[in-house]
Order: C-alpha cells, then sequence, then structure tokens
C-alpha cells in the first residue's frame, strides 16, 4: 500500500478542494492533480475554470474522468498527487455502468502501489435523507463503500465542515494545523 494516502471527505461546497490543495501547496514537491471531472454543461465547465484559476499554474494535469488507476500507476516518486475527485469518478463509472467494484479494486490497486503520497477529495452521501429514485440510491450506497475502502487504505482521513477539519484517523496534515494556529 502506498505509504501516504490522505483522504478528505466532506460534503458538497465544504472546503474540500481547497484543504486538498492546501496540503499539496505545503509540499516542496512537484504537483500532479488528476481531475475526474466532465464539462457537460457552462455551469461544470465554469466551476473547472474557477477551480483551475484558484489552484493556478504549477500543476501538472492529468485528465482521467476514468483511468485514474492508469495514471496513478504511471506517476514516479519525488511528486504529490491529488485526486480531485472520487465522487465524480465514480459518478463517471455508475453513468457508464462500469462494474463498480473491479473499478475500485483497479483504484485501490494503483494507489496500493503509487510511489509518491496521495492526497483524495470525496464527498460524504450518507448523512442526508433516503433519495427517491434507484440511481440515487445506488449511488449513495456505491459513494458510502467507496468511501469506506478509501478509509481503509488511508494512513490519514479528514473530515471537512463549514471549511473547517477534523480528524477521523491519523494524523492532521501539518499545512492544516497551521492554519487552525493563524
Amino acid at each position: 500500500m502506498c505509504a501516504d494516502i490522505t483522504l478528505i471527505l466532506g460534503g458538497a461546497s465544504s472546503g474540500k478542494s481547497h484543504l486538498a490543495e492546501k496540503i499539496c501547496f505545503s509540499s516542496p514537491l512537484p504537483r500532479i492533480y488528476i481531475a475526474t471531472a466532465q464539462a457537460f454543461d457552462d455551469e461544470m465547465r465554469d466551476k473547472i475554470t474557477q477551480h483551475q484559476l484558484d489552484r493556478g499554474e504549477t500543476w501538472t494535469t492529468f485528465e482521467a474522468p476514468f483511468k485514474v488507476d492508469s495514471v496513478l500507476r504511471d506517476i514516479p516518486s519525488g511528486q504529490i498527487v491529488l485526486l480531485d475527485c472520487a465522487t465524480l469518478w465514480l459518478t463517471n463509472h455508475l453513468l457508464a455502468e462500469h462494474d463498480i467494484a473491479q473499478q475500485t479494486e483497479a483504484l485501490l490497486g494503483a494507489l496500493s502501489t503509487c510511489a509518491s503520497p496521495v492526497v483524495i477529495v470525496s464527498n460524504e452521501v450518507g448523512q442526508g435523507i433516503v433519495p427517491e429514485n434507484k440511481l440515487a440510491r445506488r449511488f449513495r450506497i456505491e459513494q458510502g463503500r467507496l468511501n469506506r475502502r478509501l478509509a481503509e487504505h488511508a494512513s490519514s482521513v479528514v473530515g471537512v465542515m463549514a471549511g473547517l477539519p477534523f480528524v477521523l484517523k491519523g494524523d492532521m496534515p501539518k499545512a492544516l494545523t497551521q492554519e487552525a494556529s493563524t
């Protein structure tokens, strides 16, 4: 297993990506960004553009809506990787009707052999009401399973609520403890 996986979990617009980026910016290592979003409309294109502006130009970006495992396997040591986000990766596979268990195992296998630290952003979707339609219920179940599997493999799991981090497993990343003390 990759010795350094940090999982950042939280609700939509909770500040997950900002905190994940802060962890990566605090590292002296070159930054890799694995983007899983697909821009099917203007709103998503605008959101992606804003994320790019927020990050700046110091990242090497890989667009990987499906094949995150392939990208992870090819990353050399001496980098820091931000996977943003596991939720959109899962959504892409669900909508494409791929075998989720198989895709999850491929992702976990690639994480286990990745030579660089990885920060993963994922949405926590299990704290709301039970969705009324079958696809939404399946998504909620699969997202919960994926988050549990990622958390098992992570050395650190950080929850985010209202932009504030809290430790669920391991230690708070130094970049986030510095933010709390300022």
